[in-house]
């Protein structure tokens, strides 16, 4: 029994460290960046070259806005918006678009 509660206890605490944005600050950020492009919460592109980003991974985002601010990946839209991010400001974002629900997959 005590095994099943370490586990259990070590997976909780996985997944907060995982999550270091704050979903609320990253709502704010995203009015005022990321909507205009891939809607208010992320689930609603305003073109079909720009994806949804609603439901998708937390480290995904963070890694796609790091690359995208250093220049390893290349769009030059995305490469002016992250410019001015802080790495705060990304794992805010992250926060806020991963804890959006999707029609892309199953939420877990």
């Amino acid at each position: 029994m005590t095994r099943l509660l370490v586990l259990a206890l070590s997976l909780a605490l996985a997944g907060a460290a995982q999550s270091a944005g704050n979903a609320a600050a990253g709502k704010e950020k995203a009015a005022q960046v990321c909507a205009a492009c891939h809607g208010p919460t992320g689930a609603q592109p305003t073109a079909p070259e720009n994806p949804i980003l609603a439901g998708q991974h937390y480290d995904y985002l963070v890694r796609a806005l790091r690359d995208y601010k250093s220049g390893k990946r290349s769009n030059a839209v995305m490469k002016g918006f992250s410019a001015s991010l802080s790495r705060q400001d990304i794992e805010d974002l992250a926060a806020w678009f991963a804890s959006q629900e999707s029609g892309l997959h199953y939420q877990r």
